[in-house]
């Protein structure tokens, strides 16, 4: 079977690779030049099964209000003139409740467990590079009323089969000596030795070599276009090259949509709406002046609900949810204050370990943002949409890196008309294909 998979980001990828490994012929679209250049470029580097809760619970909208007029608060509604925004919102409000969590964590921890046991053969069997850490995550707190609710957090995960433990501040010492300059603000953590570590971009990118070795077609530099639809089924892909302008319309047996957040734009042209919205996260990624003194343990940070991860001689931090669009600016004033933030609590937490200046002080961080693609469930969307041969692999939010090998993996089963062993609910897809699929899954909506 030959597939288009459209999208080279670290979903597209891995179901690239998993096609590839189960002897399909495969093209891989995508409008930049390389593999992974826009919201797999910069995250935090977490492979956090532990630490997958959707955004979406009962304390959410209080938050959220509270949160409206602080630039620096973590998840941040920006209302626009925008049917979708609201309509995503409305969806995701429907979500904060306890059994609508509990039903979405359930999902989130069994695609993560596949996920990450996914990645390990993918790892073993490629021998790509990342710099990897296999360390586990912690979660330190430094507000004593949040602490006392980490047990319930913990609880929630137990549940569903994961191993996060409480710990007090001497452990968390212990098990992170690099927190000792911000000992005197910590109260206590989380920590969960079975997660990891790593740079997405450079696996995304690691990955695609061994595709091109295994007979992988690419159209890089190729802007998406349109999909043709007639009576039903998918027909064909029109894609423009961006250098010449030349357009041609690509053709296969299936079809795979792992656009991130504009694969809902594309799917609305042939009839299929889906609960997909950016929400904007950004990141800071600082050269170590003193790497021994570096955190080697992927970590939370409560207060501001960030995330940082050592890769190499750089330190990754990453965090933040904008709901206000596509923008991808990094100079507006909100945007710098943002990315300034992040900055400013490296320092705080590890005091002259990472280059913090600015570049009018010789610095050079290097800041990005991306559009993590949002559902309001937190639950990627992968399976089949309603028109015949065309395939989805979308709807990630920040747990993209986290469930990438695992979505993959899925989507190449499905495809080739297998059962993914996880208890989950793959979209648009028979009873027979699913293992224990949740009772209330989002679906996709004609």
């Amino acid at each position: 079977m030959h597939v288009l998979v459209l999208g080279a980001g670290v979903i597209g990828v891995n179901t690239a690779w998993q096609l590839l490994r189960r002897g399909h012929s495969v093209t891989l679209v995508d409008r930049q030049r390389d593999a992974a250049m826009e919201t797999s470029f910069g995250n935090a580097g977490q492979i956090s099964v532990s630490y997958c809760e959707p955004w979406a619970n009962r304390h959410a909208p209080l938050k959220a209000l509270k949160w409206l007029f602080d630039p620096e608060g973590p998840l941040k509604f920006r209302p626009q003139l925008d049917p979708a925004q609201w309509a995503w919102g409305m969806r995701f409000l429907a979500q904060c409740n306890d059994t609508a969590f509990e039903r979405n964590v359930a999902q989130l921890v069994a695609l993560g467990n596949y996920s990450h046991q996914a990645l390990k053969e993918t790892v073993a069997e490629t021998g790509v590079s990342y710099h990897r850490l296999t360390k586990g995550i912690a979660h330190y707190y430094t507000s004593q009323a949040s602490f006392d609710d980490a047990g319930d957090a913990a609880e929630v995960m137990r549940r569903h089969g994961v191993a996060r433990r409480v710990v007090d501040k001497a452990e968390l010492l212990r098990i992170e000596p690099a927190l000792q300059a911000f000992a005197d603000r910590i109260v206590g953590g989380t920590y969960t030795e079975s997660d990891e570590s790593g740079d997405c971009r450079a696996f995304t990118q690691a990955l695609l070599e061994r595709c091109l070795a295994l007979g992988l077609q690419t159209l890089m530099g190729h802007d998406i276009e349109s999909i043709d639809a007639q009576g039903g089924r998918a027909e064909g892909v029109k894609v423009r090259e961006r250098h010449t302008g030349k357009v041609q319309t690509l053709k296969a047996d299936a079809y795979v949509v792992a656009c991130g957040s504009y694969t809902t734009a594309l799917l609305r042209r042939v009839g299929v709406k889906v609960p997909i919205y950016p929400g904007k996260g950004y990141s800071a990624t600082l050269p170590l002046l003193r790497p021994e003194s570096a955190p080697q343990v992927s970590m939370i940070d409560d207060q501001y609900k960030i995330a940082l991860s050592r890769l190499g001689d750089q330190l990754r931090v990453a965090g933040t949810i904008e709901l206000g669009g596509f923008d991808l600016s990094l100079e507006s004033p909100l945007a710098r204050t943002r990315a300034q933030m992040l900055v400013r609590r490296i320092e705080e937490v590890f005091p002259g370990v990472a280059d913090t200046r600015t570049p009018e002080q010789g610095g050079n961080p290097q800041f990005w943002c991306g559009l993590r693609p949002a559902t309001p469930t937190n639950i990627p969307l992968i399976g089949k949409t309603p028109v015949d041969k065309l395939w989805i692999n979308a709807g990630h939010g920040t747990l993209g890196w986290t469930h990438g090998a695992g979505s993959g993996k899925a989507m190449a089963e499905l495809i080739s008309g297998e059962a993914p062993a996880m208890a989950f609910g793959f979209v648009g897809m028979p009873a027979a294909l699913r293992r224990r699929p949740a009772k209330h899954s989002h679906g996709l909506a004609n």
